[in-house]
């Protein structure tokens, strides 16, 4: 069963961040900062590629909705 769309709260992580000043950041912390924001990137790549095989099983075996 899908969950229906719904928009992100306006409070998530993703938005806080973009909110951040940078400017007192030194450009090694910046560096680190990029390297964890790519390493959690990779992470939520790796989730949704997992979620859509999964999906993609159980429409396999089920058959897929009309929908």
């Amino acid at each position: 069963m899908e969950e229906p769309d719904r928009p992100r709260p306006s409070g998530d992580a993703a938005s806080r961040l973009a909110l951040e000043d940078l400017g007192p950041y030194s450009q090694a912390e910046l560096g680190e900062r990029i390297a964890l924001l790519e390493a959690e990137i990779a992470r939520v790549k790796a989730h949704r590629d997992k979620a859509a095989s999964h999906r993609a099983a159980a429409d396999a075996l089920f058959g897929k909705s009309g929908g």
